[in-house]
């Protein structure tokens, strides 16, 4: 498993299906009465391995479970980094040299020295929560319908005026900027239509009978807050999320709503995601949102489903963290990693010595940064994307070939040189 790793004698703990998890800046709501965490919750995203959905998938399409992408038919992959046999969203290859070693990527959308325009379709699935309370009879709807227009009217979604575009969606401008002079003026990767493909709600028990260490325990599933704006904040527990979460997707591609040819979205209403401590307790929070891909693990074609969960973020909840701050993260890095599987040199975090990652998650640099999110004004109002590490940042290069010679983007001063290298190739 990938995992940010630090060189120091601290006892690092696994998370259910998480390959890695990071901390920052401690949140607004470091406070609540209703969270008794162990150590202070802070935002974070997880990368996840693939999922391999049941060889049945439009049959019987609620079974599932992870498995490293080393093990998901790697037969199937066709010469390497051709993807000659994988039916999923359009990708192009890319690579840089860098520490005595060529470093192939695969990235969503056509290759930027051909010059052409991708369309790739967004599927939103709109999940809302219906909580069951502390008596166990009545319930909490927690509903995300107030959040779906504004996510689709957001920069994810809607043109905005960049340095590398006029009238351009966010991920797009990214990715044109790192590409700003290799690329033909007509190169983009759009994400239309952003679509609400089915509405769905998750019924969630007060309490959930997990393992812990070896012992049947029954634990509080969820936990919950109110932010500024009057919105219900969740803390929900990460094993029930998954195992829900997982198994939703399958259906949803059996129904033939999450297609191979689009960017599948999960989106949720303030719902951030918490481990389990050693003695049952809440643990590592708050998980704000990952990406992956789903596969039937097909032979000779193998079908790949790209999806993203992303929560929205009411003010106030996070420091730095606002509205789709979490969904551009997880948008950006779809685009640049779409399979999970870009290798990068060893890299560590920004004023984090000893910090180890080794692949290419184009928002995790900026993450921890005091001010990750960047302003765009659109649809009438003011959104928070986060800024972007450039792959010219995973160079670890003195300079960068990227627009106005920059290491991330929008804010092109969060990062001011090339990645630390960590020593090795690649994390321990």
């Amino acid at each position: 498993m990938t995992q940010r790793v630090v060189v120091a004698p601290f006892v690092l703990f696994a998370l259910f299906f998480c390959v890695r998890a990071f901390s920052q800046s401690l949140p607004d709501v470091a406070t609540v009465k209703d969270l008794p965490a162990t150590e202070p919750p802070s935002p974070k995203y997880q990368r996840i391995s693939p999922i391999a959905i049941n060889s049945a998938v439009h049959s019987k399409a609620d079974v599932v479970h992870g498995a490293p992408a080393s093990t998901i038919q790697p037969g199937t992959f066709g010469l390497p980094f051709s993807r000659a046999n994988i039916i999923s969203v359009p990708t192009f290859g890319a690579s840089f040299i860098s520490r005595g070693k060529t470093w192939q990527l695969n990235m969503m959308g056509t290759a930027p020295w051909n010059g052409d325009s991708t369309t790739i379709p967004a599927h939103i699935l709109a999940v809302s929560l219906r909580l069951q309370n502390d008596n166990l009879v009545t319930f909490t709807n927690v509903s995300v319908t107030p959040f779906l227009t504004p996510a689709l009217n957001s920069p994810n979604f809607q043109a905005a005026n960049y340095s590398t575009g006029a009238g351009i969606q966010f991920a797009d401008a990214v990715q044109r900027a790192e590409f700003f002079h290799k690329m033909k003026a007509g190169w983009h990767t759009n994400l239309h239509p952003a679509t609400v493909v089915h509405s769905i709600t998750i019924t969630v028990p007060r309490f959930t009978t997990v393992d812990v260490n070896g012992f049947k325990t029954q634990v509080q599933t969820y936990f919950a807050e109110k932010a500024t704006d009057g919105h219900t904040v969740v803390f929900l527990l990460d094993q029930f999320f998954n195992q829900k979460i997982f198994n939703i997707v399958a259906n949803e591609i059996s129904a033939g709503r999450f297609s191979t040819n689009a960017l599948n979205i999960a989106l949720f209403p303030n719902t951030f995601l918490f481990s389990l401590n050693a003695e049952g307790g809440v643990g590592n929070c708050c998980t704000l949102g990952f990406h992956t891909f789903f596969t039937d693990s097909g032979v000779p074609k193998e079908s790949r489903w790209i999806f993203a969960f992303a929560s929205w973020i009411s003010p106030g909840v996070f420091t730095g963290f606002q509205d789709v701050t979490a969904l551009s993260h997880e948008i950006s890095e779809s685009l640049n990693d779409p399979f999970v599987d870009n290798q990068v040199p060893a890299w560590q975090f920004p004023g984090e010595a000893g910090t180890c990652q080794d692949n290419l998650e184009t928002g995790d640099p900026v993450e921890v940064l005091a001010n990750p999110s960047f302003p765009v004004h659109v649809s009438g109002l003011t959104y928070h994307p986060q800024t972007e590490a450039l792959l010219q940042w995973f160079e670890q290069k003195s300079t960068s070939t990227a627009i106005n010679r920059a290491f991330s983007y929008p804010n092109t001063k969060a990062l001011t040189h090339g990645a630390t290298a960590f020593g090795p190739l690649t994390c321990p």
